[in-house]
């Protein structure tokens, strides 16, 4: 009994400790409202204003909990990086939410030193629940094609593209894009015809996850541009042109240039001084070239013709002497 009498008193004693020390943090009430707002996979967490006095700025921290964190990581809580001691009311958690997996998420109010408890949303949200709103389409044509221009998509989305024949419906083509396109392009089309066009935003094909469709949207087809036809011909014509009366007013410019402004036009730069110097080059020659040639004039005659003819027959006599 005595044991129980003294252990009492100390009891009471730290709970009501306990409580002063609880009181002194938890002096700022929870942020209520807490809700989620998911449009073409945009999320973000919103809460009201806290009403509270407050020396400074309210802050607020916001912290998510995946089925990862919860089933792998002992029920771990991962903070927002973007969404730490902010003074705003809302929180963009679209790139923290990365999986089509069930999210819990929390957020506090923080004024100075004190700190509120943390209100969690209502129940856990998957990204799969976005709202999906009608795409906005522009359908333009150019020749033989129309082209269907996007704005705005949703990440991780896809767009059907319904296009036909005005009144061939049943016979209409489907066309898959991607988010990062921003256009289709729908070429080979009948001239003369109209064609209609629809769309639509998909999320998830198995579970039929789509935003409602556009208002159709039928434009003409005129076929080849008929400016298109000129407008080459003509460039080159232009071309010829210029390039015809650029050549003829250099050549009138040259063929009637004074002496004086051509000089100065087509200035004659001077000769360097390193080049100006007086040189002594001999040329080499060799001793057979240096042999002295004399000239000599023969005159022949009918006198020297028969002093020779004489001479050969004196010469033949002699000759026939000395054999016998």
């Amino acid at each position: 009994m005595t044991l129980r009498r003294t252990v009492s008193p100390l009891m009471m004693m730290m709970m009501v400790m306990l409580l002063d020390f609880t009181k002194d943090i938890w002096t700022l009430p929870a942020p209520s409202r807490v809700s989620m707002d998911s449009v073409d996979m945009r999320h973000t967490l919103r809460w009201l204003r806290l009403q509270a006095a407050c020396n400074t700025t309210v802050l607020y921290s916001v912290q998510y909990q995946g089925e990862f964190e919860l089933l792998l990581q002992d029920g771990r809580w991962v903070d927002a990086a973007e969404c730490q001691r902010i003074p705003r009311t809302h929180c963009d958690l679209t790139f923290d939410l990365g999986s089509d997996s069930d999210y819990n998420l929390r957020v506090r109010a923080r004024c100075g030193r004190r700190l509120s408890a943390w209100t969690e949303l209502g129940r856990p949200f998957n990204r799969r629940d976005t709202v999906l709103m009608v795409p906005e389409i522009t359908v333009t044509t150019a020749g033989d094609a129309l082209q269907v221009l996007f704005d705005g998509l949703p990440l991780t989305a896809t767009v059907s593209v319904t296009v036909w024949k005005k009144g061939h419906e049943l016979q209409a083509a489907v066309y898959s894009v991607a988010a990062e396109q921003s256009a289709l392009h729908v070429a080979a089309l009948q001239e003369g015809a109209v064609y209609c066009v629809r769309a639509q935003v998909v999320l998830d094909s198995k579970l039929r996850r789509s935003s409602s469709s556009t208002d159709t949207r039928c434009v003409s087809i005129t076929g080849p541009d008929a400016a298109a036809a000129w407008k080459r011909p003509t460039t080159v014509t232009l071309t010829v042109v210029f390039t015809a009366g650029l050549l003829l007013a250099l050549f009138w410019s040259i063929a009637h240039c004074r002496p004086d402004a051509c000089r100065a036009y087509f200035h004659k730069e001077p000769m360097p001084r390193s080049l100006k110097g007086k040189w002594d080059i001999r040329r080499l020659t060799s001793p057979q070239e240096d042999e002295l040639c004399e000239r000599i004039s023969a005159v022949l005659g009918v006198e020297p013709e028969r002093n020779a003819s004489e001479t050969d027959a004196a010469f033949t006599t002699h000759s026939g002497d000395q054999k016998y």
